[in-house]
This record gives structure tokens, sequence and C-alpha cells, in this order.
């Protein structure tokens, strides 16, 4: 399905959908009793980075991202595509998360990243960082909350 920019509020919508279609199958990815520390790493060691299409805002499903995707290389995608997965998973795992919109304002984010409620703090699962609970400072920051 191709659907042209509109906004940010639009693509977060996009990609709550995605994240509703993602569920069954992290609930098959995810191991049982998982702690975000531990989820964060079997993931990062099943993505590889690839920046979407030029010209085009590829929003994946984990299902599509990890077995049939544009780029053809298992687990391709860019921070969108993986924060979608993150939040299935972390829904999957029970594990509180939200989505946070990063840029250098409001009206330009660059950037989009799970984060997770680990032992009472919430702490960055940014699927493109090398770290768990690392990612880079911007001047602006939104927090989504999801269901």
């Amino acid at each position: 399905l191709k659907i042209p920019y509109r906004n940010i509020s639009h693509t977060i919508e996009m990609m709550g959908r995605q994240i509703e279609e993602s569920l069954d199958y992290a609930r098959d990815w995810t191991p049982v009793h998982t702690n975000p520390k531990e989820l964060f790493w079997i993931m990062r060691q099943n993505l590889t980075y690839k920046n979407d299409p030029k010209g085009i805002e590829l929003l994946q499903s984990m299902p599509s991202m990890m077995d049939d995707n544009y780029h053809g290389v298992p687990g391709a995608g860019d921070c969108d595509c993986f924060t979608i997965a993150a939040i299935a998973c972390c829904k999957a795992a029970d594990i509180p998360c939200r989505i946070v919109i990063v840029g250098n304002s409001p009206s330009a984010p660059s950037h989009v990243y799970a984060e997770v409620l680990d032992d009472g703090v919430w702490t960055p699962f940014d699927l493109v960082n090398p770290w768990y609970g690392q990612t880079k400072e911007y001047a602006y920051k939104k927090i989504i909350n999801v269901h």
C-alpha cells in the first residue's frame, strides 16, 4: 500500500496500524519471560539498518521487515520500522513502552525510537543505536504513549 506523506500525526497513525498488524508475529517471535535489555540484544542481532528508498517513507510491519521486505534482506529497515517491531515485541512481552519522536524542531522530526519502562525508569530502546539504553540527544522530543 502506497500512501503519500501527509504529516507526522498521520505517520504515527500508520505506525500504529503496522504495530497492530505485527502483534501475532511478535508474540511468536518474542521469547517468553524476557526483560527489556535481553529483548534489545535479541532484536539488535536480527536487524540490519537500510535507508528508505529515495522519496518513500517505508513503514514495514514486523512480518514484512523480517520475512519479505523491500530490501530483500531479512530484518532490514530503518528507525520507524525498528520502532514498529520494538513496540510490537514489547507489547507481546508485557513490557511497558512508548514511541519517542525527536529532531531539531517540531516541524523537522528526524528520528523515532521506542522507550521501555525498565526497573521503573523510562529507558531508550533505540535499535539504531549500538547499545541498550542509549540514543543521541536532540533539541526536540515528543513522547507518544501506546496502548
